[in-house]
């Protein structure tokens, strides 16, 4: 591989939300939850994969939502929470990776070209993602690849909790 390889990681916290409701209360998990606005005009914000399996998706209306999926468990979500919870997790990517960028409260690019020289950067990817993992609880995707692009992509496809790697001619 070349230096001048571009080595891009996209890290994405699955389901945020749920996730941090979960860290707080276990009776949620493997149940379907809605969280977001509670009014007739409410919107969902995140959900659990449980309620995704009823076609229940973010920024469908809450009614449509509840409709799919009339078991699901509606939190109303509270934001001061998931901030502290983000904050944590960029403290650990902060420690980590000499270059990232925070592009929202779960979403973080992390440049990791040249760190190949010293260790494997799908490795040093991974023991990132544990590291995240063990130190917040929450769970986290990640794509790596030769572009900001290709990475997004690859997480979508990792997700739930896993990692992809995207080597240079494969994308």
């Amino acid at each position: 591989m070349h230096s001048q390889d571009r080595q891009i990681a996209h890290m994405d916290l699955d389901s945020f939300f749920v996730s941090v409701e979960r860290l707080i209360d276990s009776r949620l998990n493997n149940r379907p939850i809605l969280i977001g606005g509670t009014s007739s005009r409410g919107v969902v914000a995140s959900c659990s994969y449980e309620a995704r399996a009823f076609g229940v998706h973010s920024a469908m209306p809450m009614k449509m939502a509840k409709q799919l999926c009339p078991e699901a468990i509606v939190l109303k979500g509270n934001s001061g929470t998931y901030t502290k919870y983000s904050q944590l997790v960029t403290d650990v990517v902060r420690e980590s990776a000499p270059v990232f960028e925070k592009t929202s409260i779960d979403e973080f690019y992390i440049d990791f070209t040249g760190m190949d020289r010293f260790f494997g950067t799908f490795k040093y990817a991974k023991e990132l993602r544990s590291k995240i993992i063990k130190e917040t609880g929450l769970p986290i995707s990640f794509g790596l690849s030769i572009n900001k692009t290709v990475s997004k992509v690859a997480t979508g496809e990792a997700k739930p909790n896993n990692e992809i790697e995207v080597s240079k001619g494969a994308e």
